[in-house]
């Protein structure tokens, strides 16, 4: 399996996400906007991996020769998503809801469930931006959100999260802790009532995967976020923050089970059709969004 994502450098380091931060909250986003043509050329040049890696999933999500062109469009795309963090994640004077234009999609099925205090778990993946469900926060200020990160390989945008909004930062579940560690932080939040986010589609080095088909060849998808899964019995849903261009987001929402219950017994053929089945999901997903794509290597590889 392929895990060198983790091996790669934060997109642009602390100074270039401190300096986005910067012109954002204090230019607006107009004009930050702007600096965005700048940023994603010096990404275009300076990272060379991740170009290369943008114009091979390009081919494959559009089904032609991805040019140079539509690999400026995709960085620009997640270029923008990191901007609007500033306002996504802000303190709280900045409304969202008028800057945005944000459609809400199976939003129903989300609160079927935590109306009831029950808690929950919101399968995301690195389609789009995750922070828009930030938007769902400020609408239901009575739900409890806990997003699971990995402060070690993002401390930039750990550093960026402390300083927009302490009160967020603090929600935060650290995805880098031990396995027995984070199995109880998420356990305990669980119990409390609470949607806690993931992010599945990556691989960490030493975890376990299971191939699943995945646009046309077998990718590998970790095997942890359905244990744990099985192991709370806890609702899965499945949230998509996807930018479609402008200040506009579309948050789609999809119920994937009420109760994941397998026998220990049935695991070893019940996870890889769970995971076949997220596959099947986030493919037609990206489908319609192939430049909200942000895994910047080959997600297909192996060592």
């Amino acid at each position: 399996m392929s895990t060198e994502w983790k091996q790669r450098p934060e997109g642009g380091g602390l100074f270039a996400i401190w300096l986005i931060r910067n012109i954002g909250r204090y230019g607006g986003r107009r004009i930050a906007r702007v600096l965005l043509y700048p940023i994603t050329l010096y990404f275009l040049i300076r990272r060379g991996p991740e170009r290369e890696a943008s114009r091979q999933w390009l081919a494959r999500a559009l089904g032609r020769p991805a040019t140079l062109w539509d690999a400026a469009r995709h960085v620009h795309t997640f270029a923008s998503t990191i901007l609007d963090r500033v306002f996504l994640l802000g303190d709280g004077r900045i409304d969202v809801s008028r800057r945005f234009d944000v459609t809400v999609r199976g939003l129903d099925e989300l609160h079927g469930h935590l109306d009831q205090g029950r808690g929950m778990l919101l399968f995301g993946s690195h389609l789009g931006s995750f922070e828009v469900l930030r938007v769902l926060a400020r609408q239901r200020p009575e739900y409890m959100i806990r997003v699971v990160l990995d402060k070690a390989h993002n401390p930039a945008l750990t550093q960026l999260l402390d300083a927009l909004n302490p009160e967020v930062a603090a929600t935060v579940i650290d995805g880098g802790q031990d396995g027995p560690g984070l199995m109880l932080a998420i356990q305990d939040a669980i119990a409390q009532g609470a949607l806690v986010a993931l992010l599945i589609d990556r691989a960490h080095p030493g975890g376990q995967t299971e191939p699943a088909p995945f646009f046309g060849e077998d990718a590998p998808f970790p095997t942890a976020p359905w244990l744990i899964a099985a192991a709370l019995k806890a609702p899965v849903t499945l949230g998509f923050g996807l930018y479609r261009g402008g200040n506009r987001y579309e948050l789609v929402f999809e119920n994937f089970s009420d109760d994941i219950v397998i026998p220990r017994s049935e695991r070893a053929t019940a996870i890889p059709a769970l995971i076949r089945r997220y596959a099947a999901r986030l493919e037609a997903v990206a489908r319609t969004a192939p430049y909200n794509w942000f895994n910047f290597y080959d997600f297909w590889s192996r060592d």
